[in-house]
């Protein structure tokens, strides 16, 4: 009998892990919210620093960073239904009980659900730039959010930041330093130099810039302050120049 494929690539690049045989398979679905704070340690059965990952997408990067450091727990939302079920399978076969998905925007679960300075990573990998100018007021990376981002860390809590639109990038360039210290890297992920998300890989195998960053949460910076600082700040009104929404398809 044929042994089964065990791993998985995408645009040629391996998925991190492998497939568990079933009987070790476990279940990454986190169906329900609760009308408060999610509860860490009840969520995940252990007191662990907690990583989040906002518009997650198929867990590429959630699912490989949840096997790398198995001493810390991971959560992962994203707004897209299909994506989520790609997670939730991949995280699954792959054994990972430090590991959650669900079908939640980013602003709504840390406005809604994440206490204050509870958590000890926030990532977002792509925020969507929103090429009409009707939808730019659905766009992520707002100073109002940044503050809420801010809420959400424990002093000295990291933030990761990314994206290939350089409209979006001068703007995060602009508003991100007013809550954290900035760290803008060059070169490519040590843990992942093809790629920590699929989008990543496309940008990439395209020859398009990458820009990232890791920024840690301004330890003297009060949440009512950074609500104000968040009002005295420009929107997200940049070009987000529409000759990059063929990446959106392929991604």
């Amino acid at each position: 009998m044929t042994e089964p494929n065990r791993t998985e690539r995408e645009f040629g690049v391996p998925f991190p892990g492998t497939i568990l045989d079933q009987e070790k398979w476990t279940q990454t679905a986190l169906k329900a919210m609760p009308d408060g704070h999610l509860n860490w340690p009840e969520l995940f059965g252990r007191d662990a620093p907690v990583v989040l990952d906002l518009g997650c997408g198929n867990g590429r990067y959630l699912i490989g960073s949840a096997l790398a450091r198995p001493d810390h727990d991971h959560l992962g939302t994203d707004i897209l239904p299909v994506v989520i079920r790609y997670a939730r399978k991949r995280g699954n076969q792959r054994g990972l009980a430090n590991l959650k998905f669900a079908v939640l925007g980013g602003w709504e679960l840390l406005e809604r659900h994440v206490a204050p300075h509870s958590v000890a990573e926030i990532h977002c990998y792509h925020p969507q730039p929103y090429y009409d100018p009707a939808q730019v007021h659905r766009r992520l990376i707002t100073p109002a959010f940044l503050a809420i981002v801010h809420r959400a860390l424990r002093p000295g809590g990291r933030f990761v930041i990314q994206t290939d639109n350089p409209g979006y990038w001068k703007y995060i360039r602009a508003v991100v330093p007013v809550f954290f210290d900035f760290h803008e890297l060059s070169g490519k992920w040590p843990d992942s130099p093809r790629g920590r998300t699929r989008r990543e890989i496309i940008a990439t195998q395209k020859k398009l810039p990458v820009f990232r960053a890791e920024a840690e949460a301004k330890p003297d910076l009060s949440e009512s302050d950074a609500l104000s600082l968040a009002e005295s700040l420009p929107p997200p009104t940049f070009d987000a120049d529409r000759r990059l929404r063929e990446l959106d398809q392929l991604a």
